[in-house]
C-alpha cells in the first residue's frame, strides 16, 4: 500500500491537546500554543484540551498520564522545556513515557530548522513518539520553530501518524 493508500485510510479529523511547558509564559503571551491550537483547528482537528504549566517533572508526568488515559483523544503536541538548560524537563519526562520512539520527527524538524537557522538546529531537542496508542510531540518554545514544525510536518502528517499509532 502506497503514501496516497494510507492518507486516504487516515482520519479527517484528529482529537489533540497542546501543553505548553514554561516558567515564563501566561496563557496570554502563550504565542506557541496558540499557534498550534489555532492552526490544527483550521485544518478541521479537535482541540482535546490546552495547558500551560511550569517546568516540573511531577505535574508533566501526571497530565500525560491522565490524557493517555483518555479514549477521546489522539495526540499531544508539547511546546518548550526542550533546551539544554537545568530547568527544560519536558524530554527527560517524556521520553520514557513512550513505548516507540518516532525518530524521524526529530531528524526530519532539525533538518527542516538547519535551513532556516543554520547550525544552531543542533540544540534542538525536538523528539515525537507514541505511548498508549497516541502521537506525542515535543517542539522548542519558540513561534518560529512551532510555525515550521506545524507547517511541514504537522499539519501534513499528522493524520498519517494517528493511524499508525493506534493500529
Amino acid at each position: 500500500m502506497g503514501h496516497a493508500e494510507h492518507e486516504a485510510l487516515s482520519p479527517k479529523t484528529v482529537s489533540f491537546a497542546v501543553l505548553t511547558v514554561s516558567d515564563s509564559r501566561t496563557v496570554e503571551t502563550d504565542e506557541s500554543g496558540k499557534l498550534i491550537k489555532e492552526s490544527l483547528i483550521r485544518t478541521a482537528h479537535t482541540l482535546y484540551s490546552y495547558t500551560l504549566l511550569r517546568n516540573d517533572k511531577v505535574e508533566l508526568r501526571e497530565l500525560m498520564t491522565g490524557l493517555l488515559s483518555s479514549p477521546d483523544l489522539d495526540a499531544v503536541i508539547i511546546t518548550g522545556g526542550t533546551g539544554l538548560s537545568g530547568k527544560d524537563i519536558t524530554i527527560e519526562t517524556v521520553a520514557p513515557i513512550f513505548d516507540k520512539t518516532m525518530d524521524g520527527f526529530g531528524e526530519l524538524f532539525r533538518s527542516l530548522s538547519y535551513q532556516e537557522i543554520g547550525p544552531a538546529a543542533v540544540l534542538s531537542r525536538a523528539i515525537g513518539g507514541v505511548a498508549k496508542r497516541k502521537v506525542i510531540l515535543c517542539l522548542p518554545g519558540s513561534v518560529a520553530a512551532v510555525k515550521l514544525a506545524i507547517e511541514k510536518i504537522i499539519v501534513p502528517e499528522l493524520p498519517h501518524m494517528v493511524r499508525e499509532a493506534s493500529r
